[in-house]
């Protein structure tokens, strides 16, 4: 999952950016409404976490602008502007959720997971493929009923190959959907993950299924169900 964090509180952004990585999600920050404007219309998020109180464009400016844009990302509005007239102003402009700081980090990761049940998943919980399931709300993996241990950088990398099961998918591809925007392109930190996750999900089972095209990327194969 890709979160836009727009906060310009440089300590609270720091913050709230390693706890949602601590939890498998690719964060990336803006301090400023502009950058954040910039950012939404230059890379696909599934989630924006958006302070109100902000340089340039405020955050119900911004959230206009993005949907005059034909931007539907979800948005939670993050602020200490508490009264109800701009709770009500956040959600009737569009926002999904409207969290007042200050505000305990448990409850912001419960309405991100709220957020990713309603809008990414489409009510599918369970991605199996021969014998090999991921559940996406417990996150959880299994393979013939054997439970695999995974980082949660792996399992954002296995997700996104079970969702695109028997197609290759590019080094670059995996990098802006799982690694942050700013990432370096040199980096071996890729196929270090990817060698990793093919440790974990193929070995000591009869058939692989995870495959590196050389030159291009990987794939994982096999029939999909989606429960």
């Amino acid at each position: 999952m890709r979160i836009l964090l727009v906060e310009d509180e440089k300590k609270l952004a720091s913050f709230i950016e390693k706890g949602l990585q601590q939890e498998g999600y690719n964060v990336s920050v803006s301090h400023s409404g502009s950058t954040a404007l910039e950012m939404a219309a230059s890379h696909k998020f599934d989630l924006i976490l958006l302070d109100i109180m902000i340089p340039g464009q405020n955050g119900f400016e911004v959230l206009k602008s993005l949907r005059e844009f034909s931007i539907e990302t979800p948005i939670i509005f993050i602020s200490a502007l508490n009264e109800s007239e701009h709770i009500v102003k956040g959600l009737d402009l569009g926002a999904v959720d409207y969290i007042k700081k200050p505000f305990d980090f448990e409850e912001l990761k419960a309405r991100v997971r709220n957020v990713q049940r309603k809008f990414m998943n489409s009510r599918i919980s369970v991605l199996r493929l021969e014998q090999l399931e991921i559940d996406l709300i417990q996150r959880e993996v299994t393979r013939e009923g054997k439970p695999i241990e995974l980082s949660k950088r792996e399992f954002s990398l296995l997700e996104l190959l079970m969702r695109n099961a028997n197609r290759s998918i590019s080094k670059s591809e995996i990098i802006e959907k799982i690694w942050d925007v700013n990432f370096d392109m040199g980096s071996n930190v890729v196929e270090v993950h990817m060698h990793q996750l093919r440790k974990k999900v193929d070995r000591g089972f009869t058939k692989e299924l995870i495959e590196t095209k050389i030159g291009y990327g990987y794939r994982i194969k096999g029939e999909l169900s989606k429960l």
